[in-house]
């Protein structure tokens, strides 16, 4: 087949009749420079037997060729980086929550009860098998082992996904934001303001109904950028981090390369807002 020819062929040229993924190989990877009359050109090139059997054929090499898209992109590390952060927090969630039962529950049996994961850890570590109580904290201390094993992952996952986000931004910080947006390259599209929003998004839809003010930030307030800041300045400094932020989800998504004069920015810009606070 000719370059002309390849160029102007149909996604059945050179598929077997039934071989789904072949088919849809060909319609991920083929073009055509105009429209044609595909339905007849597929009969002539004896793939089908009819229009209506044209039109199952592509139903099915379309819904191969969207299969095969979504598990690419699950696999994505972006992708697997959200699955970690995801249960990363939930681990932590739930652990907490089962904390204060722990501490509710041994406060009614022992006189030295205490509070919080280190105080279940404790409790988990005692010798009592048969005391629901210590049952229920050595699943605490499983879950917070599990909640450190996932935070270790996405330390060293982060970088390698977005290593301008996660320089700026911090490892678990940036895999959150990554998360929010729905993966690296939605943030990367993502104008500076809903990147400062992001994860308030209950506040937000509050201030548009008209039931309170506008937010200033979202996670990103436990950045030190921001949190360190005086609260009267804070919105500043959300702004001018968002910003960073968001041209190096820019620069991670479309090159991956790592340019250190954007956290020189940011700190200047943070210093010149901070100063501020003493003029």
């Amino acid at each position: 087949m000719t370059g002309d020819e390849a160029a102007s062929a149909g996604w059945f040229e050179d598929v077997e009749p039934g071989d789904d993924a072949a088919a849809a190989e060909a319609i991920m990877a083929g073009s055509a420079d105009r429209p044609a009359d595909w339905p007849t050109r597929a009969d002539e090139a004896g793939f089908v037997d009819d229009e209506a059997g044209y039109y199952d054929a592509l139903h099915a090499a379309t819904m191969a060729a969207t299969r095969t898209a979504v598990r690419e992109r699950e696999r994505a590390d972006d992708q697997q980086l959200i699955h970690a952060v995801r249960a990363m927090d939930d681990c932590q969630r739930v652990a907490n929550e089962l904390t204060e039962r722990v501490a509710e529950w041994a406060g009614t049996t022992r006189e030295d009860a205490g509070t919080g994961i280190a105080y279940a850890r404790d409790l988990a570590a005692g010798p009592d098998d048969d005391d629901a109580v210590v049952t229920l904290a050595r699943r605490v201390r499983a879950l917070d082992d599990e909640a450190a094993a996932l935070r270790g992952r996405v330390e060293r996952t982060a970088p390698e996904v977005a290593p301008n986000l996660a320089a700026m931004a911090g490892p678990v910080l940036a895999a959150r934001l990554i998360a929010l947006a729905g993966g690296l390259e939605s943030l990367s599209r993502k104008p500076a303001g809903t990147v400062q929003v992001l994860g308030a998004e209950d506040a937000l839809f509050a201030h548009l109904r008209g039931q309170a003010p506008s937010p200033k930030h979202g996670v990103i307030y436990i950045h030190e950028a921001v949190r360190g800041t005086r609260p009267g300045e804070r919105g500043s400094a959300a702004r001018a981090l968002a910003g960073k932020l968001a041209i190096a989800a820019r620069v991670d998504h479309y090159s991956g390369e790592r340019k250190p004069e954007l956290d020189a920015q940011l700190a200047a810009r943070i210093e010149r807002i901070r100063e501020r606070e003493t003029a």
